[in-house]
């Protein structure tokens, strides 16, 4: 089975990384590692540069877990690449990382985690870093 891991080049895509990478070695399942830009900004800080993405790709050949990396270059929302990859390749869990917010942040700007939480087609496992 595949492991879906949201990652943003941040602390809690890191989480997310380590949380997945533990899940896969638990279970024998493979990892794909989902990252994306949005569209409507010129510049996101949750686009990982190439050498980022290379990074992880190298990191996870050393652990020895099946993996693969994937970038998605054109979309607005996060929350629904994550939903639509997990449902492509029929993802036993998906990972996420969290960070705390506001609560009026949370009401005005709603919320990746929660989407993603209320409509995987499988478990999430949402995490924050140490």
């Amino acid at each position: 089975m595949t492991i879906v891991i949201g990652y943003i080049p941040t602390k809690q895509g890191e989480a997310a990384l380590t949380a997945g990478i533990e899940q896969a070695r638990a279970h024998g399942d493979r990892v794909l590692v989902v990252n994306m830009a949005r569209d409507d900004k010129l510049v996101d800080a949750h686009r990982a540069p190439s050498s980022e993405l290379d990074r992880l790709d190298r990191d996870l050949a050393e652990s020895g877990v099946a993996h693969e990396v994937r970038r998605i270059e054109h979309g607005t929302d996060p929350a629904e690449a994550l939903i639509d990859v997990a449902g492509e390749v029929d993802a036993r869990l998906v990972v996420i990382g969290l960070r705390h917010r506001t609560a009026v942040g949370k009401l005005l700007l709603g919320s990746t985690a929660q989407r993603v939480l209320l409509d995987a087609p499988c478990p999430v496992l949402a995490v924050k870093p140490r």
